[in-house]
């Protein structure tokens, strides 16, 4: 008996320790993502540190420095001061970045989030010294949307053929779930191309959602001109991400003829034109009379004339006398 006890003992033991040895990777995975500045204000100029923890490892992430606390996307952001970084094993990461001033004033923040797969974002308070500061802008919604369906309507025409900029018209059915109306939702669309982040622009929609109701909601897109290659559009509200949708547009091969058309015309109109200027500045050879050699007849023999519809006289033979 005492020996069945120390074996149930110790089995008990194994398990708990299997137990926690496998907990211990997903409690890990579980922690949220963490970033860091140092310092915390500086001017623009200056260079700060931005350090995280937590993130996936292996993670490709952007750092930007955004107004506004970033709520209107990579819009109120410092695009062209912004830095890349990926995480190590561990999850972590330490970049250095210099202090643009954002276009949109503060309360500022850096913004990190990831380019691929699932989208993750973590913003930290940051005061840009010397930039201008403004209330955030009241958005008083109320309910709590979801989006139920969601497709890309639309198709190119032969203006998008040469280059036109790709239009599409994004359609949604939302449905609210919260016990309050949404009124005046104003959602954020962002196009992304590869690897980059989606560039979000703000589309305020017009009405009412009761609580419990549907509604289909059409958001026009337009990407640049000349645009071609795998895209996605993705919606967000609220801070979240609602959907996305891939749009593959087509490469504009009419601009590729236009300038084909104009390497061929264009040489050979100016070869024409050279060829006429040539032609008539070259000099002309003065016209001389042939010359007759000196052993060529000077008379000659002309057949006799007669009249139109006359006959020559016919040759009689005299009689002899």
């Amino acid at each position: 008996m005492k020996y069945v006890r120390l074996l149930l003992a110790a089995a008990l033991l194994a398990l708990a320790l299997a137990l926690g040895a496998a907990a211990g990777p997903a409690a890990a995975d579980s922690t949220d993502p963490t970033v860091a500045v140092s310092p915390k204000k500086a001017g623009a100029g200056h260079d700060i540190t931005v350090t995280g923890q937590g993130w996936k490892p292996g993670t490709l992430l952007t750092l930007l420095i955004c107004g506004q606390n970033a709520i209107g996307g990579t819009n109120s952001c410092a695009n062209a001061g912004g830095r890349a970084a990926t995480t190590d094993a561990h999850g972590a990461f330490s970049r250095q970045m210099p202090v643009t001033e954002p276009p949109k004033p503060c309360p500022c923040v850096v913004h990190v989030a990831t380019v691929m797969g699932d989208p993750v974002v973590v913003d930290a308070p940051f005061v840009v010294a010397g930039h201008p500061v403004a209330p955030l802008p009241t958005r008083t919604t109320g309910g709590r949307l979801a989006v139920l369906s969601a497709r890309l309507e639309g198709s190119s025409g032969l203006l998008t053929w040469f280059g036109a900029p790709p239009q599409r018209t994004l359609v949604i059915t939302v449905g609210n779930l919260g016990s309050d109306p949404a009124k005046d939702p104003v959602f954020q669309v962002g196009t992304s191309h590869g690897v980059y982040a989606p560039l979000w622009e703000d589309q305020p929609w017009h009405g009412t959602v009761q609580p419990g109701a549907k509604q289909q909601i059409r958001i026009p897109v337009e990407l640049a001109a000349g645009a071609h290659g795998d895209y996605t559009v993705s919606l967000r509200y609220g801070g979240k991400v609602l959907a996305t949708n891939p749009w593959s547009v087509g490469r504009p091969w009419g601009v590729t003829l236009f300038w084909l058309l104009l390497c061929v015309v264009v040489p050979s109109a100016l070869f024409r034109i050279g060829m006429a200027v040539v032609n008539r500045l070259r000099p002309r050879a003065p016209a001389t009379a042939a010359a007759v050699p000196d052993n060529t007849p000077t008379s000659t023999h002309t057949l006799p004339w007669f009249a139109p519809g006359a006959s020559p006289p016919a040759h009689r033979k005299e009689p002899s006398s």
